[in-house]
């Protein structure tokens, strides 16, 4: 099974546009969605632009702020904060990578957590660790989707994450565990990376590698998502050996077509959580 995340993002965006409209009816609003964009970064145009489009065809009120890399960090900061006091403005997002002189971990904390729509702000994270209501990160958020396409009931499974990272491995393990799995939590260097795979029921790659879990990484009816987007002069392939593992898996997810095209649809999802939450 080829786990669709172009069909299932296109289906949860449906959903979302009535949601949408049901807010408008008792509200009288619907959720707005503010983009910050730093600089020229290509991938990051991409993203920006798709985000755009998709918040516009679910009926949210988007916003795109643009500035130039060499935009001073003080500047950021105080539009962050302006539009925390936006009642108008559900979700904040500061597009990364941010240019080096502008600190990351400062940008993040200065979101209002309510209007965090990445899910990255330490009150949130802190809240997705304890199993209290939080913003969720896109990407593992995605993840968690399209694996319930897969398998409904997860309770009981072995999965192993490949990565650590704040942005999918950590969440991503807080998201498994609430699902009642075992997870085991590896990365780039850990000892016999292959056995640690062989012991999992689910398999969650994203460590940047291309192709680095290949057909013998990956007991026999294991589901597989693969998170990487790696670009090579082959074109865009993913952490996972897609030909090899897909003879192996019960269900895998392609790249490109798997996750990505669910992140910006969580993001939409996340805004209008916080727009409910704002307005309980």
């Amino acid at each position: 099974m080829i786990i669709d995340g172009k069909k299932t993002a296109a289906e949860l965006r449906e959903e979302l546009k009535k949601k949408v409209a049901e807010l408008k009816s008792t509200h009288n609003a619907v959720p707005g969605l503010t983009v910050i964009l730093v600089g020229e970064d290509p991938a990051s145009k991409i993203y920006v632009k798709n985000k755009e489009k998709f918040a516009k065809e679910v009926g949210l009120n988007s916003e795109v702020i643009r500035y130039p890399a060499d935009l001073e960090e003080k500047v950021l900061l105080n539009k962050i904060n302006e539009l925390n006091k936006n009642d108008n403005v559900s979700g904040i997002l500061v597009q990364l990578p941010l240019p080096k002189h502008i600190d990351k971990r400062k940008v993040i904390e200065t979101i209002d957590h309510g209007k965090d729509v990445d899910g990255f702000h330490p009150m949130n994270v802190g809240n997705l660790s304890s199993g209290y209501d939080s913003s969720i990160p896109c990407t593992p958020l995605g993840c968690s989707i399209l694996l319930k396409k897969a398998e409904k009931n997860l309770s009981g499974k072995h999965a192993v994450i490949i990565g650590r990272s704040n942005l999918n491995g950590k969440p991503m393990t807080q998201l498994l565990l609430k699902e009642n799995c075992t997870v085991t939590i590896t990365h780039s260097k850990t000892k016999d990376l292959k056995a640690e795979c062989l012991r999992g029921d689910i398999i969650i790659a994203a460590v940047g590698i291309p192709k680095l879990v290949k057909g013998d990484w990956v007991k026999k009816g294991a589901i597989v998502i693969d998170v990487g987007i790696n670009k090579t002069d082959t074109g865009i392939v993913g952490d996972v050996d897609f030909d090899q593992v897909s003879k192996v898996a019960k269900a895998i997810t392609p790249v490109p077509g798997g996750v990505g095209p669910m992140t910006i649809a969580c993001l939409l999802n996340n805004t209008i959580e916080c727009f409910k939450r704002a307005n309980s």
